[in-house]
This record gives structure tokens, C-alpha cells and sequence, in this order.
């Protein structure tokens, strides 16, 4: 009885292959159709996590500078850098001494004269504190900088990120703008699926006349489509991740040369495999949903008598 009712499953779904294949260049239209809505929101969502990923790798943009006491001895200032690379939240600590930074400051400001002038040295010792990537975030580097400021002996802890946070603004909007859209073109898959279900039920409206006389039932006659919407989904999501790869494939080279401009190492990122497998069950979901619906609806419509 089981093996009966996997058995008529299978030959429906071979047998709706089939038909699909037999009209090849409507079957393609639409899951290329399918295959463009769910790729576009794909890219962008690729193009966001890059974004994001290449933001966390601006660890320069990040980077604390935490200028100690006059008064602070250089021992003083080993133990703190000390006690600050401890800390799970700091990558890494540089430290410049005073003579250091008015060496620099000398070599860079064209000052020399003007500063030879000086009795002392104005500069304090610093410290440049680079945080983990996990804590690159402007959450994050606040805490850090509050705990770097309540230590002994420190007098101020620089930090800009405030172009990092209209960074991170300008992702969460997109991200929302990318959520509606994939919603939106979403939405679009169920309808032209179910469209073209519709107008498969029409151009077999005699065969479904004729199933219903010999006592066929609804869900008898509606399941060569159910798996005709699967198969549309199932190939519109693997030409969406081609088309995915395909532009990533394009991209690659020409992302590598502008990093290498900024002295930055980052690669772009592709889909990951569970990614594309989401995609799949994706595609495969919409698009069941879209063939049961119009399915169901004008199925039901047929009288044959």
C-alpha cells in the first residue's frame, strides 16, 4: 500500500518533468523569470555582508589612542599595556613613548626648529589599542574605551567612530530595504508560478473533465501541478545561484584590486552552502505555495458535468 502510493507519487512527478520538458522554452522564461527575482535580493544581501565584513576589517578605524599621565613612569606604562592585552576584547597593543611621538611629530610637522625651542617635552607616552573583531563595533569600542578610562594614570582615551556608526545606520537601513524587497519579489514568485499553473489547467481543462467523470478527486488532479510548482522552484533557485556565482566570479578581481589600494587583505566573500541551500527550500516553498493555490482554486472550478 505504501510502496503503491511513493510509486504513483513518483510517476507524477516524473510525468510532470516530462511535460516541462517537452516545452522547453516556456519552462526556461519562467524559471528565469524565478531565477532573477530571487537573485537580485540575493546579490544584495551578499553586497551587505561584505559591507559588514570589510567594516570589521578596518581595525585601524577602531583603534583607541590612549594618551597616560605626564607624571607616568615607562613601567608603569609596560604594566598597563600589559594588563590591557589580557583583556578578551583587545587584539592588540602598540605603545609610543614620548620621545617617540615628538620624534614623529618633528619628522612629519616640519616644526624642528620650532620645537627645539622647547624646555620639555609636551607629548605624554601613548598607547594604541586595537580591539578584537568581535568588539569592532561601536557598542563595543565604547565599553572598551570606558574601561580603558577608569584605569589609574590614564588622562583621556581618543576614539572617532562616529562615521563608523552612520556606517552601521546606513547597513541597517539597507539591510531593511533588502528584507522588502526579497519580500516583495518574493511575493512574485508565488504569483507567477500560480500564473502559470493557471494557464497549464486551462490548456488541460478537458483531461481534468475527464479524470473528474471516472471519479478522480481534487487533490488527484492537482497533483501533476504541485510537482510542476516544484520543479519550477526547484530550477529557478538553481539559476539564481548560478547567476549569484556568476556575478561573484566578476566581481572577485576587480574587489581584490581595490583592497590591495587601501592596503587591506580582503577577499570577497561567496555564498555559503547553507545559504544556497536556503535558497533552495526557498524556492522550493514559494513555489509550492504558488502552484497549490491556483491549483486548488481552478481545479475546483471544473465541473464536468
Amino acid at each position: 500500500m505504501i510502496r503503491a502510493y511513493f510509486s504513483r507519487h513518483a510517476q507524477t512527478m516524473v510525468g510532470s518533468l516530462g511535460r516541462m520538458v517537452g516545452q522547453p522554452f516556456a519552462t526556461l522564461m519562467t524559471m528565469g523569470v524565478i531565477a532573477m527575482a530571487l537573485a537580485l535580493p540575493l546579490l544584495l544581501n551578499l553586497l551587505l555582508s561584505n559591507v559588514h565584513t570589510a567594516a570589521g576589517n578596518w581595525s585601524d578605524a577602531f583603534d583607541l589612542s590612549v594618551y597616560m599621565d605626564k607624571a607616568v613612569s615607562a613601567n608603569r606604562v609596560a604594566s598597563i599595556a600589559k594588563q590591557l592585552r589580557q583583556r578578551g576584547d583587545v587584539a592588540a597593543v602598540r605603545v609610543i613613548t614620548a620621545e617617540q611621538a615628538l620624534a614623529e611629530f618633528r619628522r612629519d610637522s616640519g616644526f624642528g626648529e620650532a620645537l627645539d625651542a622647547l624646555s620639555d617635552n609636551p607629548l605624554p607616552d601613548t598607547l594604541i589599542v586595537t580591539p578584537t573583531l568581535a568588539a569592532s563595533t561601536p557598542p563595543g569600542t565604547n565599553a572598551l574605551k570606558e574601561a580603558i578610562g577608569a584605569l589609574a594614570d590614564v588622562h583621556t582615551v581618543q576614539l572617532d567612530t562616529e562615521w563608523v556608526k552612520r556606517l552601521y545606520a546606513i547597513l541597517d537601513i539597507l539591510r531593511r530595504v533588502v528584507l522588502m524587497t526579497g519580500a516583495l519579489l518574493g511575493a512574485g514568485v508565488v504569483i507567477i508560478v500560480g500564473n502559470t499553473i493557471r494557464l497549464d489547467i486551462l490548456n488541460r481543462r478537458a483531461e481534468i473533465e475527464v479524470m473528474k467523470l471516472v471519479g478522480a478527486s481534487d487533490g488527484f488532479a492537482r497533483r501533476p501541478f504541485l510537482y510542476s510548482g516544484v520543479w519550477y522552484g526547484l530550477g529557478g533557485g538553481l539559476m539564481a545561484l548560478t547567476l549569484v556565482a556568476i556575478a561573484e566570479g566578476l566581481l572577485s578581481k576587480p574587489v581584490d584590486t581595490l583592497a590591495k589600494l587601501y592596503g587591506s587583505q580582503f577577499h570577497l566573500q561567496g555564498l555559503k552552502f547553507s545559504t544556497g541551500l536556503g535558497v533552495l527550500v526557498l524556492a522550493l516553498s514559494l513555489a509550492w505555495i504558488g502552484s497549490w493555490f491556483a491549483a486548488t482554486r481552478h481545479i475546483r472550478r471544473i465541473d464536468p458535468t
